[in-house]
């Protein structure tokens, strides 16, 4: 099956301040017919990067059987991560950031290989705030959830053939 991934985080301005992600999720089911899924939290406090991540990491666990994807991102950090091969170099060779700076968001990198790995996936990055359509979509879905103060939505999909 193939789906389309949209993600985006919002961090409000304030890396300490509220923040909130969302996941938009488009496929067509064997009679043609196109289905979506949002995903978005709530008040989270946390860095738009660990947002992004969340975010990705929500749509590809919420799929229930292994499928060809395409996910875009306006985190050009996120979609180079994995074009660029840093992330196999951060985790299992041990590189650093910059002048020995440590890895930021291990534990969610580790989460993500993990949520990936039965999917094909193919990471396109999609310049934010550019009219892309899709993006608008999920920018709005995250700052809805950004400006909420509880869980709007963060449960799983079932898509089945």
């Amino acid at each position: 099956m193939h789906v389309k991934i949209y993600t985006d985080g919002a961090a409000r301005g304030n890396p300490d301040g509220p923040g909130g992600y969302g996941a938009v999720l488009e496929y067509v089911d064997t009679k043609g017919n196109l289905h979506t899924k949002e995903l978005s939290q709530g008040y989270k406090r946390t860095t738009n990067n660990r947002m992004e991540l969340m975010a990705v990491i929500a749509a590809l666990e919420a799929l229930n059987r292994p499928c060809e994807i395409e996910l875009y991102s306006d985190s050009k950090y996120v979609v180079d991560a994995f074009n660029q091969h840093w992330i196999d170099g951060w985790l299992k060779k041990g590189w650093k950031r910059g002048k020995n700076e440590p890895v930021k968001n291990v534990d969610l990198w580790k989460r993500l290989l993990q949520a990936k790995e039965p999917h094909r996936i193919t990471f396109i990055w999609v310049k934010g705030h550019d009219g892309h359509p899709q993006n608008e979509r999920c920018d709005e879905l995250a700052t809805t959830a950004a400006d909420g103060t509880g869980l709007i939505e963060d449960s799983g999909i079932a898509i089945s053939s």
